[in-house]
């Protein structure tokens, strides 16, 4: 048989693909599944990191592998495997019918599976992408370009580190509903961040920038913008006095600040959630859940974003998602598996880190869609608060408590900007917040990120235009 001579190695929109993967969709809906699908992955990662001169990391890495889903009545059963032939892919197909007590049997009846569909191929135009992104001495010279940029326009500086991270990733989708598709994804991303130290004062910041299938990224970003603005931040900040805590009003900034809204909020609206019964909204469809101010979106078409894509995991291709439509919740972000057990539409959702994890409903590129106000008019609107210019790391609950540090912060009184802060940390719980955010600006603008989950790490963008809060709890000495 011809697919038994082909190479593990072969391009995926090689024919022989298709005749080693529909035997084993036969197989698997002969042997009773509803629904079997196969994800084929090949990648190409490069990491660098610089600390102050010195390129102190390289982290090459490639990887191939195979993930095998089954379905049967509601319920999967999932295996991964590193080995892309024939019989490993077997051997996996086996171990997830057994998971659903389903046995491959020796009969050659096809199932329900009708043959695939001709392969949409996403991939063809980005063959060459991989040989056009630079290369490790163009990319370690880059690097070492930010830190040097950070030592000229930085002060007190204690520690300066740049990262750079490249991902090439092909991937093949085919299911025994016929679904057939192939795509390549290149993300690349690029930080800055600094420690700066004088006596007793402190401050640690950082500066992220990514896209999606853009060769030419590294070469594009502007070293010495990014490094003026980190600097700036960083010297603001040294000296700034910690704030006292309180519930007042805030305004977030544009950018990174939609990182609330990402995690707060939007987990809630993946069908993951309801599946396991920990969201609050599950039931408010057709309902208010937040400001009549507020709509949100979450898409995967946005030219260059870091979280768009020209197909999901699972082969689709994406969806623009109205989630909020003036505070009204409208529908849930879904995958397969989110479609079948709850009755909420795909929505080209469905993503996985790699082959080692079946695919879940996520977030792509997720934001607050931009209001009539300029961001002056919200400052203004404030007598006593707090305005967060930008975001630091923080925590989730699984049913949306929050707490987000404020990296960069200032108070607001009389609807003036003020004197910087540091140490704030805004606490809250998405059922509270989603309702009191009562303004938004019209400078919509995204930034890149990665979100965490169950089905591993992903490449996201969080987004919003200036937002105001009414009230919320913001800790602090």
């Amino acid at each position: 048989m011809a697919s038994s001579t082909l190479s593990p190695s072969a391009p995926f929109h090689d024919e022989g693909w298709i005749r080693r993967l529909e035997p084993l969709l036969a197989a698997g809906t002969a042997a009773g599944a509803d629904l079997v699908e196969v994800f084929l992955e090949r990648t190409d990662h490069l990491g660098v990191l610089a600390e102050q001169d010195t390129i102190t990391s390289v982290s090459p890495a490639f990887g191939m592998g195979a993930g095998v889903r089954v379905f049967r009545d509601g319920r999967d059963g999932f295996v991964s495997t590193n080995d892309l032939g024939e019989s490993s892919l077997h051997a996996a197909l086996d171990e997830a019918l057994a998971m659903l007590e389903l046995r491959r049997i020796s009969s050659t009846a096809p199932g329900s599976f009708q043959g695939l569909t001709s392969l949409r191929d996403f991939a063809l135009a980005k063959q060459p992408w991989l040989d056009y992104c630079p290369d490790l001495t163009e990319a370690t010279a880059r690097l070492l370009q930010g830190t040097h940029q950070l030592e000229r326009h930085g002060s007190h500086l204690q520690a300066r580190r740049g990262s750079y991270a490249r991902n090439w990733q092909e991937v093949l989708v085919v299911a025994s509903d016929g679904t057939n598709a192939r795509d390549i994804r290149l993300h690349q991303t690029v930080g800055l961040s600094v420690l700066a130290a004088d006596g007793d004062h402190r401050a640690s910041l950082s500066r992220r920038y990514g896209t999606t299938d853009n060769p030419d990224d590294l070469r594009h970003w502007d070293v010495e913008s990014s490094a003026i603005d980190l600097c700036a931040s960083a010297a603001t900040m040294l000296y700034a006095d910690y704030v006292e805590a309180g519930q007042f009003p805030v305004v977030l900034a544009n950018r990174f600040g939609g990182v609330i809204f990402h995690e707060a909020c939007g987990h809630l609206l993946e069908t993951t959630q309801v599946e396991r019964g920990t969201t609050p909204f599950a039931d408010k469809v057709g309902e208010l859940i937040a400001h009549p101010a507020v709509t949100a979106i979450d898409e995967g078409v946005s030219n260059g974003a870091f979280g768009s894509l020209a197909m999901d995991d699972e082969g689709m291709e994406p969806q623009r998602s109205v989630l909020i439509e003036n505070g009204v919740l409208k529908r849930f972000l879904s995958d397969r598996a989110g479609e079948l057990r709850t009755g909420h539409r795909r929505t080209g959702s469905g993503r996985r880190q790699s082959h080692a994890f079946p695919a879940a409903s996520r977030m792509r590129n997720t934001y607050i869609a931009a209001g009539p106000h300029t961001p002056e008019e919200l400052i203004a609107s404030v007598d006593r608060g707090l305005y967060c210019k930008s975001m630091g790391g923080g925590s989730v609950g699984p049913t949306g408590q929050f707490n987000f540090a404020v990296e960069e912060g200032y108070l607001i009184a009389d609807g003036q900007l003020t004197r910087p802060v540091k140490g704030a940390t805004l606490i809250g719980e998405a059922r509270e917040v989603m309702p009191r955010i009562s303004m938004c600006a019209n400078d919509l603008e995204l930034a890149a990120g990665f979100c965490g989950s169950v089905s591993g790490s992903v490449n996201v963008t969080v987004g919003q235009p200036h937002i105001k809060v009414d009230a919320i709890t913001v800790g602090g000495r």
